[in-house]
């Protein structure tokens, strides 16, 4: 089992390029709003329900995936009401079963970050497109960002078009 943890700041290109390598790898894309989505529907964001039941959601589905051998491409942002320690017990889940892990950081330049968020393709995961909060949040965003694992491979998606940005995974995922 393989897992691909793609993670960057809002608007950096993780959906976008996690698609790409899910369709040339084969590999399940996983992207974190699916469970998002679903639990907000019922709690709202940021409630100690919905905190609980959306990590939950994300490790049973990782921890079965590698138990079944079933290699992933999961996608995450960074944002206080996640627990800093999550990426530490998805590498554990994956070691435990034998799989292994890598960490893909996307980073992207305020500018063009601030750019992408009026993106209609946003609105189809409720995902945030308000310039006024993300300038709010960026200090919480920037701060867990820095807490996260070193990753295996960065890229700068504000200069690496989505496709170039795939075929770098890729190689990656491929040990090159």
């Amino acid at each position: 089992m393989e897992l691909t943890f793609i993670y960057g700041p809002v608007a950096s290109g993780k959906l976008t390029i996690a698609r790409a390598v899910a369709e040339q790898s084969g590999h399940a894309l996983f992207h974190n709003h699916l469970i998002v989505d679903a639990v907000g529907a019922v709690f709202p964001f940021g409630s100690d329900a919905f905190v609980r039941l959306r990590e939950q959601f994300w490790l049973d589905t990782i921890r079965a995936a590698a138990d079944a051998g079933r290699s992933l491409i999961f996608t995450f942002a960074p944002e206080p009401t996640v627990a800093p320690d999550f990426p530490d017990r998805v590498a554990k889940i994956v070691a435990e079963a034998g799989g292994h892990m890598r960490f893909i950081a996307l980073t992207v330049p305020a500018d063009e970050q601030e750019r992408r968020l009026d993106n209609a393709s946003r609105a189809a995961f409720g995902k945030l497109r308000s310039l006024d909060l993300l300038r709010q949040l960026r200090a919480d965003f920037d701060r867990c960002l820095a807490a996260m694992p070193t990753p295996d491979l960065t890229i700068d998606t504000g200069s690496t078009p989505a496709p170039e940005a795939a075929v770098r995974i890729l190689r990656a995922m491929r040990g090159g």
